[in-house]
């Protein structure tokens, strides 16, 4: 399993630099080893620094402008293994979440948890029933998500009263 930790942006001046939007901690970019692109390629860092809400990353093999402009877009991972466990069983990574089984709190199986979308208004996971059926999204949050336990892959989920159609003015 592999951990999405940045999006590579626009090229940075003529020598290979990009904008790198991290999801985590950006100074620890570095920290990681070798970073991968959804495709396989695999980016060494060699020089970054802060710059406002980016950092400018130069990796190895990358010294021209065009070079740069080829990755921006690109997706950076880690595997899970790279990444430090956490200290208190009440924290994990959200990729960590994919593979749960989802139970209602009777402890009957909903489904899967198949995915961990944003689309920009916060955490959705996507349920794959068991029956096959279409898969539907739940919103990541404390009340509809009142349990996580990791080390057993399941989460207990409250699934919200289904939304009626408002009446028209």
């Amino acid at each position: 399993m592999s951990v999405l930790l940045a999006r590579i942006g626009a090229p940075h001046g003529i020598k290979g630099h990009v904008r790198v939007k991290a999801f985590g901690d950006p100074q620890a970019l570095d920290s990681y080893g070798d970073l991968f692109t959804s495709d396989g390629r695999s980016l060494t860092i060699k020089t970054m620094r802060a710059s406002k809400s980016v950092m400018i990353v130069k990796f190895q093999c990358v010294d021209t402008r065009e070079a740069a402009e080829v990755l921006n877009g690109c997706e950076l991972f880690v595997p899970r293994s790279a990444l430090p466990d956490h200290e208190d069983d009440d924290e994990f990574y959200v990729a960590d979440l994919i593979g749960c089984a989802a139970l209602d709190k009777a402890g009957t199986a909903l489904g899967t948890v198949r995915d961990v979308a944003n689309f920009g208004a916060g955490d959705l996971l996507e349920i794959a029933p068991p029956d096959g059926d279409q898969s539907w999204y739940l919103e990541f949050s404390e009340t509809n998500v009142p349990h996580v336990d990791v080390n057993a892959k399941r989460v207990t989920i409250c699934r919200p009263d289904e939304v009626s159609e408002r009446d028209s003015d």
